[in-house]
């Protein structure tokens, strides 16, 4: 479990700051003190443990707005992590997850989601709809395909690099706030980049090298120029 001695200097120091963070401990289950904090508790950090599973009792933590829990073992993930309303940050990358609960769904608050460096097959729906979903990390997993439902994805960034994507849905063009797409070695083919992703979305960052194609015959697709368009008025605008 770790050392208890540490657990109490950090429970006490997170009554005063509503911050519990003890990392690099050899954890490997949720320190059981810490339910005396889940009225009060805003910050969660337990990462670079040897936690396999994010226990029910995760579904008390309320007041919750982050919880990171990088750089652990962890398989599976309770359904009442969805029940934590007010968590707008979640940081899960370097585990071991296959799969997410769909109570995850209820996460209305949710701003950023990291899951890279995981075990996921399929493209994660269940952060459709989350109307306050700014960015979403899915890199170094093992997504195969990107399903029609991600045009109900409302983050400004996916990040979906080094996966195994052969199939990408053109309803991405139509994701309402989709700013940038990091598709970097993948399994793509030329014809997956089609003139809708390129003239009608809003995409003005698209990152699609290390795939089965040749970065300059992306230049010579229809619909190329419109991209290039809002690629670089971007640009400006950052400069």
């Amino acid at each position: 479990m770790g050392n208890s001695q540490s657990v109490k200097s950090h429970m006490e120091n997170a009554e005063r700051t509503g911050v519990f963070q003890l990392t690099k401990s050899n954890l490997t289950e949720f320190p059981s003190d810490i339910i005396k904090l889940r009225n009060n508790l805003r910050t969660l950090d337990l990462s670079y443990n040897k936690l396999r599973t994010i226990p029910s009792i995760i579904g008390q933590f309320q007041q919750l707005k982050s919880l990171s829990l990088n750089n652990n073992r962890i398989v599976s993930i309770a359904p009442e992590l969805g029940n934590i309303s007010k968590l707008e940050v979640l940081t899960l990358n370097n585990n071991l997850i296959k799969q997410l609960p769909q109570s995850l769904a209820k996460l209305s608050h949710l701003r950023r989601v990291i899951l890279s460096n995981n075990e996921l097959t399929s493209f994660p729906t269940v952060f459709s709809n989350l109307k306050q979903l700014d960015f979403i990390d899915l890199s170094h997993n093992k997504i195969t395909q990107i399903p029609d439902e991600v045009k109900n994805i409302n983050a400004s960034e996916i990040n979906l690099n080094q996966n195994q994507i052969s199939v990408l849905s053109q309803s991405i063009a139509h994701c309402p706030r989709l700013k940038v797409l990091r598709l970097d070695e993948n399994c793509l083919q030329l014809s997956s980049i089609t003139n809708d992703i390129l003239v009608n979305s809003q995409i003005s960052l698209l990152a699609v090298d290390g795939n089965l194609f040749e970065l300059k015959d992306l230049h010579h697709l229809p619909g190329y120029e419109a991209y290039m368009e809002r690629y670089t008025a971007t640009k400006k605008k950052i400069m």
